[in-house]
């Protein structure tokens, strides 16, 4: 009984807040799409220094080694950030060299067939058909970075979510569904921050909301998970909140953040910084809340 009340709230929670908050980023709010970036990296952050980083200091763990975890959880997203660019780039250049190859060969052939006068203007429909192609490249490695990385990020940050709402149901079934409604509340800003970095990538609406409702069923795994090894994992529980906590800081700091600075009016700088205190004050506001609610 306590395991499905675990997975039950864990879901609610993980999915639940996904669900909540593509509501209100592609309904409510689906007017002030270009200033969701702003608000995102302002969720971020929030969560990663005013809710993530506290709340694993005040553990028992180590300060040096949660800084170090911090360290590497930094150099790793970069690292799967600088996958992420190879990866495409890669897929870029394989398409575009099969393409190549193919005209080539078509080229040759037509050669042999025709007269060498020919050639002449089959190489001109070859340059012709090859820019298009260029272009295409060059639009498609416009493509933001920072997915796999905030993805990653939210599947380690609900793990250990599912972790904290199973330990809650363990000792008291009331404060788990106060647990998993108050994680529900939390998660709904900073998810709104992830459909943000996702969507303004190749995503459409519909495959963001399942890339972090996928995300967001960690929790669930996080639970069962917890409910097996509760007592063993909680010495674990810092370091997952740490390195959730660097691909947040990551991905505001080193994706979003850059993409804000531009030369801007008077009225959008404004218009920026607002946004950027909104996605902040919601994170505040909806801790200020749930810590009222314990």
């Amino acid at each position: 009984m306590t395991l499905l009340a675990i997975l039950i709230g864990t879901l609610v929670a993980g999915i639940g807040s996904v669900w909540v908050a593509a509501w209100l980023s592609f309904g409510i709010l689906s007017r002030y799409t270009q200033h969701m970036l702003s608000m995102a990296a302002g969720a971020l952050m929030a969560t990663s220094f005013l809710h993530l980083l506290p709340e694993a200091f005040e553990s028992e763990a180590g300060a040096h080694e949660l800084f170090l975890t911090l360290l590497v959880g930094l150099v790793f997203f970069f690292l799967l950030d600088k996958a992420e660019l190879w990866h495409h780039g890669h897929e870029h250049h394989h398409g575009q060299d099969h393409g190549h190859g193919h005209d080539h060969a078509h080229e040759h052939a037509h050669s042999h067939e025709h007269a060498h006068a020919h050639e002449h203007g089959h190489a001109h429909h070859h340059t012709h058909h090859h820019s298009p192609t260029a272009s295409a490249g060059q639009a498609s490695t416009e493509v933001p970075r920072g997915q796999w990385a905030v993805l990653a990020g939210d599947s380690v940050h609900c793990f250990g979510d599912g972790i904290l709402i199973a330990s809650a149901f363990m000792a008291d079934m009331h404060l788990g569904v106060i647990a998993a409604l108050a994680v529900l509340a939390h998660e709904v800003p900073h998810h709104m921050g992830d459909l943000a970095v996702l969507r303004q990538g190749s995503s459409s609406r519909q495959a963001a909301i399942v890339k972090v409702s996928m995300a967001g069923a960690i929790t669930a795994l996080g639970g069962a998970v917890g409910y097996v090894l509760v007592d063993a994992l909680h010495d674990w529980l810092p370091f997952f909140l740490v390195v959730a906590s660097s691909s947040f800081m990551y991905v505001a700091l080193a994706d979003l953040i850059p993409q804000l600075q531009k030369r801007l009016s008077a009225r959008e700088t404004a218009a920026q910084i607002l946004w950027l205190a909104v996605g902040m004050g919601m994170v505040v506001l909806v801790s200020v809340l749930a810590g009222h609610s314990h």
